[in-house]
């Protein structure tokens, strides 16, 4: 997403907290959904153990809410692809089909350019 227009301000936020471990990773998605509510283009990151927020989780066990739902949503607020750092995912041995369809990999020089071309950044 491009700085477009002078109203429009574009926000990264990078999630690097897994889930269930505290609210972190849920302010951030929070954080994202607010933004894109008020018509604000986001692009949202997802690095180190934040992968794990993209994966169905047992909630009950855990005694929160699920976030699956929430994160299947964000099309609908126009925030996607959802950018996940491909280096972080194959050290977490996790595979590409155990995550949502509207990702895209991005290696650490993408992830640069992403934050270069953003009004604001903020990690949870």
């Amino acid at each position: 997403m491009a700085k477009d227009t002078p109203d429009k301000k574009t926000l990264t936020v990078i999630i690097t907290h897994a889930p269930y471990q505290g609210t972190l990773a849920r302010s951030g998605l929070d954080a994202a959904l607010a933004a894109a509510a008020f018509d604000q283009p986001v692009q949202l990151i997802f690095s180190g153990h934040g992968i794990y927020n993209l994966l169905e989780q047992d909630t009950e066990a855990a005694g929160t809410r699920n976030i699956s739902k929430l994160i299947a949503s964000l099309p609908l607020y126009d925030i996607e692809p959802l950018y996940i750092e491909a280096a972080a995912l194959a050290q977490l041995s996790i595979a590409t089909t155990a995550l949502p369809a509207h990702i895209q990999l991005v290696d650490k020089s993408a992830i640069s350019a992403l934050i270069d071309r953003s009004d604001h950044v903020v990690n949870f």
